[in-house]
């Protein structure tokens, strides 16, 4: 596969990701402790649904940071420094900024009102925080990147390539992610948002996802061919993580399952999932969108739904239909004002 040519997979597994933080985020509602981290909680909790959660909740964020590094590869095109810095301050720092102050207050507020608390106005990064740190990786890494593309760096390259082209030089990569979970020691290893764990796991991992896009074909046949030992690993991982040690899991085996996962879902993808269609164009461009403004629909149908007497079951689907469907529809009028189109990060 070549590495200037448009990777039709990572735009999916972008679009997946950000499907599965919906679940999730609908999922902590459904939970007891949901309203200690300031969700809109229903007193009739589904404790089983987080079973499957837990499974996805160690990768599914490192999984955004992978692929945020390998969409920076092709960002960087033909731009140059200052470009690239323009044009990702227009893609990710606008929407940032404009979220904090007009789109999180609302969820805000939501959640204020149905805790009977006094209606005013707090901006707050909220869930938006991945962005400030996926800016914060461009400006500190971009100019590594830009010394890794040039010709006094093939020596280099070279070596990235031999390196990720062995299963072996994974192991590099999980050491490095396994370094950081003991070094920094975050309880639980998913608390990613606003903490230094977020921040340098981010970092590395944003890094290795550009550096994985660098590597060219060798990696991705590589990763393909060893996807189903990954597969048992991550699975064999999860149940021991779940079923034996429970609430005592070494801090050093949740970043292996958590990298495992992804290197499954990153040779699965690349293998399936490297072809174009219009729904892959449609979803590809609602996911940022979506992705910014989720929160407040979540909160409308939880506050809508959570009380009416029915299954449990029956109200997770329709909190999901709710959520789902008002962010399509928040996507529908973005993407045809062309200003808010610039506020959420699209191309205008």
């Amino acid at each position: 596969m070549s590495t200037t040519e448009r990777r039709y997979d990572i735009d999916w597994l972008r679009v997946i990701a950000i499907g599965l933080l919906l679940v999730y985020h609908i999922a902590i509602g459904f939970q007891p402790w949901g309203g200690m981290i300031a969700f809109i909680a229903n007193p009739k909790s589904w404790p089983a649904l987080w079973i499957p959660m837990s499974l996805i909740n160690i990768w599914r964020i490192p999984l955004l940071f992978f692929v945020s590094g390998m969409g920076l590869y092709f960002a960087m095109g033909k731009r140059n420094f200052v470009q690239l810095i323009t044009e990702r301050s227009r893609r990710i720092l606008l929407p940032f900024v404009f979220g904090v102050f007009a789109i999180v207050p609302i969820h805000l507020l939501i959640w204020r009102y149905n805790n009977n608390m006094n209606l005013t106005y707090m901006w707050d990064a909220g869930h938006l925080w991945f962005l400030a740190n996926i800016f914060a990786y461009v400006l500190l890494l971009a100019p590594l990147f830009y010394l890794l593309r040039s010709k006094k760096a093939n020596k280099v390259r070279d070596w990235i390539t031999r390196v990720l082209s062995n299963p072996l030089g994974l192991v590099l990569v999980a050491a490095a992610l396994v370094g950081e979970a003991i070094i920094l020691d975050p309880i639980p290893y998913e608390l990613y948002a606003r903490t230094w764990h977020g921040f340098f796991l981010g970092l590395l991992a944003f890094f290795f996802g550009y550096c994985f896009v660098l590597a060219g074909s060798g990696f991705w046949k590589m990763i393909q061919r060893w996807r189903w030992i990954w597969l048992v690993m991550g699975v064999g991982l999860f149940f021991l993580r779940t079923f034996y040690f429970g609430f005592q899991v070494p801090i050093y085996l949740v970043p292996i399952e958590s990298f495992a996962w992804i290197v499954v879902v990153l040779a699965f993808g690349s293998k399936h999932l490297n072809k174009p269609g219009k729904l892959l164009a449609y979803l590809s461009e609602a996911a940022y969108p979506v992705y910014i403004v989720h929160m407040i629909f979540l909160y409308m149908g939880s506050l809508l739904i959570f009380p009416l007497d029915i299954a449990v079951q029956l109200q997770f689907l329709l909190v999901m239909i709710f959520t789902v469907v008002g962010c399509l529809a928040a996507f529908e009028g973005i993407r045809r004002v062309k200003l808010l189109r610039l506020l959420f990060g699209l191309r205008t």
